[in-house]
């Protein structure tokens, strides 16, 4: 029962520890990245936004930044509404004109924004931690309350319309989200400068006032971004636009944003949509505005309802992986990934953001916890299948049959093999007068040392019949001296029997010994039996001979044929019977010896 409930209660307790993860934002830095290659694009653009960079150029020809007056900002509004038939439907100043300076060129500003109508000037707050009411007469910390704001001066505010140009990081440095607007603590709503900007545009062509983007409780939305940096710079410096330069009708009835566009200014940022080239603010809110009349809102998906589907497809996918041929799992690891960044696009269209990362990371850790596990214990079961099959065969050869599976057929094949018989002779009548624990005892110390012998010499131990036993060499793998292996094995049965009938005479006062017989030829090898229930073992005529030689070789008696005294040579020492032993099944004339011995 145990066994059957921990798979269940694995896969619960890694989707319910993944999802966790997920929801505390262990993911987050990682998924925004993949958003932002996700999601973050480039579009069509109806190019009705022009850049007027506060460029290098124009710092060499007007001088440092800081010593610029705003009669300058002043000429470049009257230069861009001179004109009735080429003047854009607005210009956004994305510059801070805050407090007083010289009063000709604060009121030559004020004057030209003031006399066409279709000016936007920028503001800024500083955010800070500000106690507020919960209206259950406690109080709380808020961390995102405008402790000051900075606007345009008197004359210029009144005659313009103003937004703010907060550029609002994420955790990471990166701006993807956009402040639509901000409470002043006098009560005053201010909108983004980009806001700003698009509702003057509508205003200006006739148009429907733009639907403003769902934001969440603090008042951000994803700013999906246009264009990539630099492709709203048409290198138009405001230094072209005081010559004269640049053609007028270039304008006409266009946004037209007036910002620093040079790197010593600082005011470049890392975007959504281009983490290696920084974007110019007045970029960020050209980006914006476009993106407000585009009405192209995609929202991002509340997280409760995706972990709610992340803890779901998490335990399918334990149990896609679970115990799974490697290959299976990866094809379903595959499928689970990409089929949720193919559905994450699909939302992405219909205006839905979904966690990039959540269920791919989240599966294939499963698939790697999964893979490992199952890899373990395929490890641990084929050390068992190892140590099982050690009991019949030499290690050695165990270990070359991991090697070479190819070695080990499931089909028969033709094998030159020496083939030992070994049966203990006298068992049968000690065992009618011993209890039966006693008889086990015996028998389980002759065939102990019986295989150990035959293991130890490199042989296959093919089965134990009672108390006789089967052996071959030179299969399943080839060994180089087959017949002398085999006369080796049964010459150290006959000598550990010997000690062990002094041990069961000492404890039983009854002794047995062995009766051998070696052969050698082709035999078929390989495994015999059914699907369901098959041997590896040897058959022919080599194998009947071995066992018709066992049988009447008398206890302590190793008998071999001519074919196997021809292959040991001089290497043993052998006596010929002749064909005086007569062997069931074979002709007169066949000759039987006793291998007396092995040259050391």
């Amino acid at each position: 029962m145990r066994k059957k409930l921990l798979p269940p209660l694995a896969a619960l307790a890694a989707a319910l520890l993944l999802t966790l993860l997920a929801g505390l934002g262990a993911l987050d830095r990682p998924d925004q990245a993949a958003a932002d290659l996700l999601y973050q694009r480039e579009r069509f653009s109806e190019g009705n936004i022009v850049l007027v960079g506060i460029d290098q150029r124009a710092l060499e020809e007007l001088g440092p930044y800081s010593q610029w007056s705003r009669d300058v900002f002043a000429r470049a509004v009257e230069a861009l509404n001179a004109s009735e038939e080429d003047r854009p439907a607005v210009i956004g100043l994305d510059v801070l004109f805050t407090g007083e300076t010289a009063p000709e060129t604060d009121a030559a500003l004020a004057e030209a924004a003031g006399r066409y109508g279709n000016v936007v000037t920028a503001s800024s707050a500083k955010f800070g931690g500000d106690p507020l009411s919960d209206g259950n007469g406690d109080y709380y910390l808020d961390g995102f309350s405008p402790l000051a704001y900075d606007e345009p001066y008197e004359a210029l505010r009144d005659v313009t319309v103003q937004g703010h140009v907060n550029a609002m990081m994420d955790g990471d440095g990166i701006i993807r989200h956009g402040l639509l607007s901000l409470t002043l603590s006098d009560g005053r709503r201010v909108p983004s400068f980009a806001l700003a900007v698009a509702q003057k545009y509508a205003e200006a062509k006739g148009l429907p006032e733009p639907e403003p983007p769902q934001t969440d409780r603090r008042g951000f939305w994803y700013l999906p971004f246009v264009r990539l940096p630099g492709d709203y710079s048409e290198n138009i410096s405001i230094a072209d636009l005081l010559d004269g330069s640049v053609p007028m009708d270039h304008f006409r009835g266009k946004i037209v944003l007036i910002g620093p566009y040079a790197a010593g200014l600082g005011d470049s940022y890392t975007t959504a949509i281009d983490h290696a080239k920084p974007m110019y603010g007045v970029e960020v809110q050209a980006n914006a505005a476009e993106a407000i009349l585009l009405a192209d809102y995609p929202r991002e998906a509340k997280d409760a309802p995706q972990l709610a589907a992340l803890f779901a497809l998490l335990l399918l996918a334990f149990f896609l992986f679970w115990k799974r041929h490697a290959a299976l799992s990866t094809a379903a690891l595959a499928v689970l990934a990409g089929g949720w960044l193919g559905l994450c696009l699909l939302m992405r269209e219909r205006g839905l953001l979904l966690r990039v990362l959540w269920v791919p990371v989240g599966a294939a850790i499963l698939y790697l916890g999964c893979l490992a596990v199952n890899y373990i214990q395929s490890v641990l079961e084929t050390r068992r299948v190892t140590a099982t099959f050690q009991r019949y065969v030499a290690p050695e050869i165990v270990r070359e049959l991991l090697k070479t599976p190819d070695a080990l057929k499931l089909t028969g094949k033709t094998a030159e093999i020496a083939v030992l018989f070994v049966d203990v002779r006298g068992f049968t009548s000690m065992s009618e007068v011993l209890s039966p624990t006693e008889v086990v005892a015996i028998l389980n110390r002759y065939l102990t040392l019986i295989s150990d012998c035959i293991l130890k010499h490199g042989g296959t131990l093919d089965k134990f019949v009672g108390d006789a036993a089967m052996a071959f060499w030179g299969a399943p793998l080839p060994c180089d001296d087959a017949v002398l292996e085999a006369a080796r094995a049964a010459v150290d049965m006959i000598e550990g029997s010997r000690a062990l009938s002094d041990q069961l005479t000492a404890e039983f006062g009854r002794t047995v010994s062995f009766g051998i017989g070696i052969h050698t030829g082709e035999a078929v090898v390989g495994n015999v039996g059914s699907p369901k229930r098959m041997d590896y073992t040897a058959i022919g005529d080599t194998v009947n001979t071995a066992a018709r030689l066992e049988a009447n070789a008398p206890g302590g008696t190793i008998y071999i044929s001519r074919a196997v005294a021809d292959a040991l040579g001089d290497r043993a020492r052998v006596t010929s019977l002749g064909d005086s032993v007569p062997l069931k099944g074979k002709q007169a004339g066949f000759e039987v010896l006793v291998l007396e011995g092995l040259m050391k």
